[in-house]
């Protein structure tokens, strides 16, 4: 009896394949790049995720006001995510330090800081889910949003470096990766 329930559930899941991520928060977007970013995001592993959301935070951080937060919580984030990528930290070490991010976010009084620290507490949270590097890339473009308010080129400049950054990211990963298989059947 549980062979047609095992077949029912996947085939749905092979007849549905990816679906593109949703976005968590109300932007102003540039939807093709978003979608080929949400592409390339399907193909990628978790770790190389992590890596590039924590570049996406970094690059969008340079638009806060400073004085406004502490950056010691985030830059410990930043290292906690780091650690969990060679397995020196724990899922639940990792979702720590990004509430703890998200706690410094709701202090803010700036929402163009608010938004950009909250992208380095979803970058932080992809060692959780990786779903969270999605996020992170929709908050720097909401803090895009509200630094240049009206300025499409704005976000269009935007996506298409967090495109460039992810393309590396895979390709670093993927080069990588061919010359481990290389030297395992030499």
């Amino acid at each position: 009896m549980r062979q047609p329930f095992l077949f029912y559930i996947l085939s749905v899941s092979v007849s549905f394949g990816t679906m593109a991520t949703r976005t968590k928060i109300k932007i102003v977007d540039n939807s093709d790049l978003r979608a080929e970013i949400d592409n390339l995001y399907e193909q990628t592993n978790q770790i190389d995720l992590a890596k590039w959301a924590i570049k996406c935070a970094k690059h969008i951080l340079t638009l806060s006001n400073d004085a406004e937060f502490n950056k010691a919580v985030i830059e410990n984030g930043f290292r906690i995510n780091e650690l969990w990528q060679l397995g020196k930290a724990t899922v639940y070490e990792v979702r720590q330090s990004g509430f703890k991010i998200h706690e410094v976010a709701r202090q803010c009084k700036s929402e163009i800081t608010k938004h950009a620290i909250r992208a380095s507490g979803q970058a932080v949270g992809v060692g959780h889910m990786r779903e969270h590097a999605m996020v992170c890339s929709d908050y720097a473009i909401k803090t895009i949003q509200l630094t240049f308010p009206n300025q499409m080129d704005k976000i269009t400049t935007e996506r298409l470096w967090q495109l460039n950054e992810l393309k590396k990211s895979s390709l670093i990963h993927n080069i990588n990766t061919s010359s481990i298989d290389k030297s395992i059947v030499n």
